[in-house]
This record gives C-alpha cells, structure tokens and sequence, in this order.
C-alpha cells in the first residue's frame, strides 16, 4: 500500500505524455482548435479589374441602394455600396450568424470586411461575419461606430 501513491502518480504522468504524444501526431478526432489566419486584402478596384474572387477585400463607402433580404437558404440583409472611385459593389450579409445593421438607411456611410466575388456589375462581397466552423476569416461591417459580425 505504500507505492500506491507512487503508482497513480507515474500513471498521471505517463498518462498525460501520451496524451501529448499522440495530440502531437495530429491524428483524426484529435484536431487542436487552430486559428484562421486572414489572408492579406486585395484591392477592391484591382480585384474587378482582375477579374478576381475568393479574395479578401476591406472597403468603405455609401449605402447607394438597400434591397429585400435574400430568404433563401441562409437569409442574407443586402445593399450596393458605392465606393470612392464609383464602383459599386453588393454586399450581402448573412443575418442567420450576424446581427442585422438596422439602422442602415441609404446614404449612410459603411465599412466592411469580407470575401469579394467578381461579377461585371461590380462584384459581391460576402462572408461579412464570424464563422462559427472557424474554417474562414471572419468578416465584418461597420455603421455609426459599431461592428457587426
């Protein structure tokens, strides 16, 4: 009876080193919670021109137009946005894993943060919220000082 102290303990410790062992080896199930990096942004402009998509952009502009949400699938709050050098480009929201902008009205200032998608009438920029999955950068919008995401 007296070594059981020193048994449990050993068995702690070899317990605890094949945890770490086999955590290491990165098996399946064993997945440690990783961070997603963000990817460098893009310029917006150079991204239409490019003719590019899956790409990160981060912009400002005004509200030129709000339109109904999109309720199919995912529901979606959506507006064209109309940045300094004229483009426009239609953001769209998904309001299932973000909080709807409310107050957004147009003519309103907003930045934003997400994934761009190149379409001739000026692309569509998307993923402007947290990803629950934490398998892509989280995006975000921001109106009158506050952060939506």
């Amino acid at each position: 009876m007296k070594n059981t102290g020193k048994v449990i303990a050993l068995l702690a410790v070899l317990a605890a080193g094949g945890y770490s062992y086999f955590d290491s080896q990165g098996l399946p199930g064993l997945e440690p919670a990783r961070e997603v990096v963000a990817p460098p942004s893009v310029n917006l402009g150079e991204a239409f021109r490019n003719r590019q998509s899956n790409v990160q952009v981060e912009g400002q502009g005004t509200v030129k137009r709000i339109l109904p949400d999109d309720r199919e699938g995912s529901r979606h709050q959506r507006f064209v946005v109309r940045l300094s050098d004229g483009q426009t480009v239609l953001v769209v929201h998904n309001i299932d894993l973000a909080p709807r902008v409310n107050a957004l009205r147009e003519g309103d200032r907003v930045s934003f943060y997400g994934e761009y998608e190149w379409n001739a009438q000026g692309g569509i920029v998307h993923w402007t919220h947290h990803d629950p999955a934490r398998r892509h950068v989280d995006g975000w919008l921001k109106h009158q000082g506050r952060v939506y995401q």
